[in-house]
């Protein structure tokens, strides 16, 4: 026996079903075996034990270049898709909200990183599409810096963000920011892909799966996840709409929706 413990060791049974990528925990406890004729280094058998230690509800993403780790790739969503073998950049983009915080991430596969911010202006309501809005416009900032006029993919696994950027796609009616609660960053969102339209350079949005497994999408998840935490805060100027609270048990608010009607008086 090279390694015992007690904690978070494996998925939950069914999880590519249910899309839960949080690890389960058992009573029982995990050991790892091997033959007596083998035998492994002390740094080996230390990761191992600090794996089956490790405190956080999420595995560990696994991104190596051994023949199965690609094989296994080939068979996710964005591998049957070709994206693997897209000739510009791939980001990969992921938005969190939980505990009242905020994060945005994104993971660029051909240079193997990432990048995150936490989202302020949490005191008028918190929501999934913020952050996830967030996460594509660092993800097209941090094209535009990099200056290597790439086609790019930007990879999504939120069919909100994918519809409220629609509109702004193609000919028709001209959409209007009044009213959107997110208009701050979307507006920047717009402008960035206008640019890259007037530079001839290619933007792909693409909706996969969450939580299905797949190695980009799961490293945009923890870069999310730890944006949270961030000390980089941004999108944090208030709209000045009047907030709401009440309570039943349990604190709630909510800002004032925003109105065609304008008004200086409130019931």
């Amino acid at each position: 026996m090279v390694a015992r413990a007690d904690g978070k060791c494996s998925l939950h049974k069914g999880w590519w079903r249910e899309g839960k990528d949080e690890l389960a925990t058992h009573s029982m406890t995990t050991e790892v075996w091997i033959s007596t004729k083998d035998q492994i280094s002390e740094a080996t058998r230390t990761a191992i034990q600090e794996a089956l230690e490790e405190e956080s509800t999420k595995d560990t993403p696994s991104f190596g270049l051994e023949d199965l780790e690609k094989l296994h790739r080939s068979g996710t969503e964005a591998g049957l898709l070709g994206i693997y073998s897209f000739p510009g950049a791939v980001y990969a983009t992921d938005g969190s909200n939980d505990k009242g915080f905020m994060g945005a991430g994104y993971y660029r596969l051909d240079e193997n990183r990432g990048g995150c911010c936490q989202l302020g202006r949490g005191e008028e309501g918190n929501s999934f599409n913020r952050a996830e809005l967030e996460a594509a416009c660092l993800a097209l900032e941090d094209a535009k810096r990099k200056r290597d006029r790439k086609p790019i993919i930007l990879l999504s696994d939120s069919a909100c963000f994918l519809s409220s950027s629609q509109k702004w796609v193609g000919e028709g009616k001209s959409p209007s920011m009044w009213g959107n609660p997110d208009a701050d960053i979307m507006r920047d969102i717009v402008q960035l892909l206008r640019e890259r339209i007037e530079q001839g350079l290619l933007t792909i949005f693409i909706k996969i799966k969450a939580h299905r497994g797949d190695p980009l999408n799961e490293l945009a998840d923890r870069s999310a996840d730890e944006g949270r935490q961030s000390e980089n805060i941004r999108w944090s100027l208030p709209t000045n709409r009047p907030i709401f609270y009440w309570t039943d048990g349990t604190m709630h608010r909510s800002p004032h929706p925003p109105s065609p009607f304008k008004s200086n008086r409130f019931c």
